[in-house]
């Protein structure tokens, strides 16, 4: 048995001139939560449709369980659940039948995919809605059904492109939960998210993909040895801040600034400092602070440093 769910090496793609993946390579052990983290446009949709089949690289090679992919996309397929970030099922279908129909093309029994389309609609909590044609769900709903037909096989690895995208906080947190306890149960999960809070939360080892290429790939403990222990201070501010950066730097040198869309200033220290002096010096330059918030350094602080991205950048 090989230790390795996936494997990819110098994976390529472009549409025209668009390079939307540059010479990615990376592997995913058995049994790993993975992150693929970037902003919108990075190159993540591409990648994971190049994993699982629905597009051929241009360059590079796919394994998955050990088995050639490259060229034989389909060779692995038994071995997979996909959850797109669009869906695929069929409105017209009830949530049950959906499901009956995505166990059918994946050569489950007539029982067997019975109970399993059961099971999951409970599981899931759509028992109510699994007598309701698909078209007619929420979108929390759609999603919910969406994860179960990618698992109704129970899969071995399942990849998930953007599963909470445009869904109510209710339903996404349902979601990571069932994403937890798939995990747990020994489900290798790989997940495409420009939601740095998702990534933090779930997965154990995360890739940061900006522009088509990898730019940094570690666990989670090691990505956030670099901010433990730094105290950090949000101000939401209205006034003339861009004119203020240097200014401010200079003034208080102890201090490290970032300055965000001119309406929001980061402040990072190796130890607690004091709000008054520098609020009250922001406030004698024409700068009013609204609010003020201490908070612990977090993945978006090491994702900020690494790609020069903002954290807008990730809405």
């Amino acid at each position: 048995m090989h230790d390795h769910a996936i494997r990819t090496a110098d994976l390529a793609k472009s549409f025209g001139e668009v390079r939307a993946v540059q010479g990615v390579s990376f592997q995913v052990e058995r049994g790993e939560f993975f992150g693929f983290l970037g902003p919108n446009g990075a190159g993540k949709t591409t990648t994971i449709n190049m994993l699982t089949g629905l597009a051929r690289p241009d360059g590079g090679t796919v394994s998955i369980a050990g088995i050639d992919c490259t060229r034989n996309v389909k060779a692995a397929q038994h071995l997979i659940g996909v959850v797109p970030d669009e869906s695929s099922l069929y409105p017209e279908l009830t949530g049950m039948e959906n499901l009956r129909f995505c166990g059918a093309l994946y050569g489950m029994t007539r029982g067997s995919r019975e109970k399993r389309a059961d099971e999951l609609i409970s599981l899931f909590g759509l028992k109510k809605a699994g007598g309701r044609k698909f078209g007619g769900y929420s979108r929390g709903m759609k999603r919910k059904l969406t994860i179960a037909a990618g698992i109704m096989h129970r899969p071995e690895i399942l990849f998930l492109d953007e599963p909470t995208t445009g869904i109510d906080v209710a339903s996404a947190r349902e979601i990571r939960t069932m994403l937890s306890q798939l995990h747990s149960e020994g489900t290798t999960v790989f997940l495409t998210t420009h939601y740095i809070e998702e990534a933090q939360r779930l997965c154990g080892r995360i890739a940061f993909i900006v522009q088509g290429r990898i730019v940094k790939l570690d666990t989670l403990e090691n990505l956030l040895k670099p901010v433990r222990g730094r105290h950090v201070l949000v101000l939401a501010a209205e006034g003339p801040v861009g004119e203020l950066e240097g200014l401010i730097s200079s003034k208080f040198p102890e201090l490290r600034f970032s300055f965000n869309s001119g309406k929001r200033i980061s402040v990072e220290s190796h130890s607690p400092f004091p709000i008054a002096p520098l609020t009250s010096f922001l406030e004698e330059h024409g700068v009013s602070v609204l609010e003020a918030a201490r908070r612990k350094p977090s993945l978006e602080d090491v994702f900020v440093k690494v790609t020069g991205l903002g954290g807008e950048a990730m809405k």
